[in-house]
């Protein structure tokens, strides 16, 4: 085996952990719900599916969040996959809270779970579990039902900012 080992006594410190984690891209979401008659939601960054028996996905929330708290008293939680025109709508959602749905066109299931309307897909899902990790809360969604509808590319976050794939070979 060739290369260069791993250092064990590297300073681990966040700026330097936000950096690293930064190199691997990864797409966004928003979650979104009606609570209380209010449309509540963020972006996430840490999307992925997680099982298709039983229909699971997952993403990460930091346990600092003044969102989630109300946001997970939803009944139905709706999930939008970002396409790669959302690069707004997503710094909307990480923005002041009066302002996250300014101008953006929303559905609302029966059950509150809210949606954007030009989003890549959109799923209708109900808290499965939380799992307390680090300084952060892993949220596993059971999905009841998707929609796909677009096939643009993906909002990509990457490195600190937002962009696009170009090209998947």
């Amino acid at each position: 085996m060739t290369g260069r080992s791993l250092s064990t006594n590297q300073d681990l410190d966040p700026a330097r952990l936000r950096e690293v984690f930064g190199v691997f891209p990864s797409g966004v979401v928003a979650v979104a719900a009606e609570v209380d008659g209010v449309p509540v939601g963020l972006a996430a960054s840490s999307f992925t599916s997680v099982s298709l028996d039983p229909p699971l996905v997952s993403f990460s929330v930091a346990g600092t969040s003044k969102t989630w708290p109300t946001l997970r008293r939803a009944r139905h939680l709706g999930v939008t996959i970002l396409a790669d025109h959302h690069d707004r709508a997503c710094r909307q959602l990480a923005g002041p809270v009066g302002h996250r749905f300014d101008g953006l066109q929303l559905t609302a299931t029966e059950d509150g779970a809210l949606t954007l309307d030009d989003g890549l897909a959109r799923f209708d899902s109900t808290i499965h579990d939380e799992v307390e990790a680090g300084d952060h809360v892993i949220v596993l969604l059971r999905v009841h039902a998707i929609e796909h509808a677009d096939t643009s590319q993906p909002l990509v976050f990457h490195r600190s900012g937002f962009g696009s794939i170009s090209r998947i070979a």
